[in-house]
């Protein structure tokens, strides 16, 4: 099935990285397993050998820290727009990934985003993966909900 993402480009496949050490993140991918798709899903563990092996040119430090989505022609989506294009593959979700992604619902879509960062931070699931990324020395040199949120990513 060929589509069109939110930005207007072609999109054939995603792929979705995911922390599998995060319990919600493995819920998640569950789920999103049991659906059906109008757009086909890999689903790929985040800061993997096989996530580095698909995407070499990637920023892998900063997709243990962001919801990270990439579509088969290159497009990266991350954050909120990570969270709206994995519902707008589903069949069951387009529509709400549409009200999402507007002006009504792009706050519903940031605010689910930030509690799941919460959650991993919460759970050390972040921390966990950064601790494993080769040259990493210390905290992200940045969160994704800078001053938004605490605590942060």
């Amino acid at each position: 099935m060929t589509a069109h993402g939110p930005d207007g480009a072609v999109v054939r496949r995603l792929t979705v990285l995911f922390d599998p050490e995060c319990g919600l993140c493995a819920h998640l991918k569950g789920w999103l397993e049991r659906q059906h798709k109008l757009v086909p899903m890999d689903l790929v563990p985040v800061g993997s050998a096989q996530a580095r092996t698909l995407f070499p040119d990637l920023d892998h430090a900063a997709t243990l820290r962001k919801i990270t989505v990439i579509g088969d022609g290159g497009q990266v989506f991350t954050d909120d727009a990570a969270f709206v294009v994995c519902l707008w593959a589903l069949a069951d979700h387009r529509a709400k990934a549409h009200w999402l992604a507007g002006p009504s619902g792009a706050s519903f879509a940031r605010a689910a985003v930030i509690a799941a960062a919460k959650y991993r931070t919460a759970t050390g699931a972040t921390q966990r993966w950064l601790d494993e990324v080769p040259g990493q020395t210390g905290p992200p040199p940045s969160a994704p909900c800078d001053d938004r949120c605490a605590p942060p990513h």
